[in-house]
């Protein structure tokens, strides 16, 4: 049976397993509050320690974070901006909901359009992103941003796609997900993890293949609390998920070691009641990349972890 802890910070399924990713003694600490709906959170290196990047989409801003100045605006308008990554030369990756795009931010601040038609047809509204080791970009596309998630619809499927920056040429690897949300690779990148956030809430693997597609779709595991929505791998290929009630952990062969679970607020739907503040995505970063970070709802959290997130192959 799970145990819970005595300040209600966790759910711990299995002991040992948890204990290697997360100290007794952590606790989630709020950040910042305030905002509309946060998502992509993702962590820049730089000559000062690095800062934390992540979206507000209604509110079309980009926010920046840091130790020592907290909350700043990083770009505003952001075209809505949802998922975030960095890839292998340091600059950031965005998926746009109102632009229907993916974009770069190069070294000088410009931006450059990467990807936003697939066969002649405009993209839904790209959601989460994450970069794989030959720099090639993995995205999810399913129909959030849309008004209704209807209007101006142009492509007939939900789609994980691989984009080839040095040629622009779009690949779609799959078109079965109801809504194919957050995506993660595991440290040798042979499997792939797709979070599937519609009518059926779980987590899917692929194997990736030596040439660049995925074969051999299979549950990974499904959510007993809300949807999966952002995932990371770590270091030692356990799937971390956000989940209804706070970010679900996986070992690598499905089962949830544990949950850490995110502060009671008021639930706006049923007054003098609390409920968890539900996260929609998660990073790891800080200074030694072993700082979880959450964007849950209006607010942005974070605990410090034992686990990082895997190192790419080169």
């Amino acid at each position: 049976m799970p145990t819970t802890s005595a300040d209600n910070d966790f759910v711990i399924n299995d002991p040992a397993e948890f204990a290697k990713c997360v100290a007794p003694d952590a606790r989630v600490r709020k950040l910042a509050g305030g905002f509309k709906f946060t998502e992509g959170p993702a962590w820049l290196t730089g000559s000062e320690g690095g800062f934390l990047v992540f979206s507000d989409i209604p509110a079309s801003e980009m926010k920046k974070w840091t130790p020592e100045g907290g909350i700043a605006v990083f770009r505003k308008p952001s075209n809505q901006s949802n998922g975030n990554t960095v890839d292998r030369q340091g600059r950031l990756i965005t998926c746009e909901h109102e632009s229907r795009r993916v974009t770069r931010t190069e070294k000088d601040g410009t931006i450059t359009v990467l990807a936003e038609r697939f066969e002649g047809k405009r993209l839904n509204s790209p959601n989460d992103v994450v970069v794989k080791s030959d720099d090639t970009i993995w995205f999810t596309d399913p129909p959030y941003g849309l008004p209704r998630q209807t209007e101006g619809k142009e492509l007939d499927k939900q789609h994980v796609f691989r984009l080839d920056p040095a040629t622009g040429k779009l690949t779609s690897l799959i078109s079965d997900m109801d809504r194919p949300n957050g995506l993660c690779f595991s440290p040798d990148e042979k499997r792939l993890y797709v979070a599937n956030s519609g009518q059926a809430r779980h987590i899917r693997v692929f194997d990736v293949r030596s040439d660049g597609t995925v074969a051999n779709g299979r549950l990974f595991c499904e959510m007993d609390i809300g949807a999966p929505d952002g995932i990371r791998c770590d270091a030692d290929g356990r799937v971390w998920s956000s989940a209804g009630d706070g970010v679900h952990i996986f070992s690598p062969d499905g089962k949830l070691i544990g949950k850490i679970l995110t502060p009671l607020v008021d639930n706006p739907q049923k007054p003098g009641q609390k409920m968890r503040e539900t996260p929609a995505n998660l990073c790891f970063g800080g200074a030694d990349g072993r700082t979880l970070f959450m964007t849950a709802r209006t607010s942005l959290y974070a605990i410090p972890v034992r686990m990082g997130e895997a190192r790419r192959p080169r």
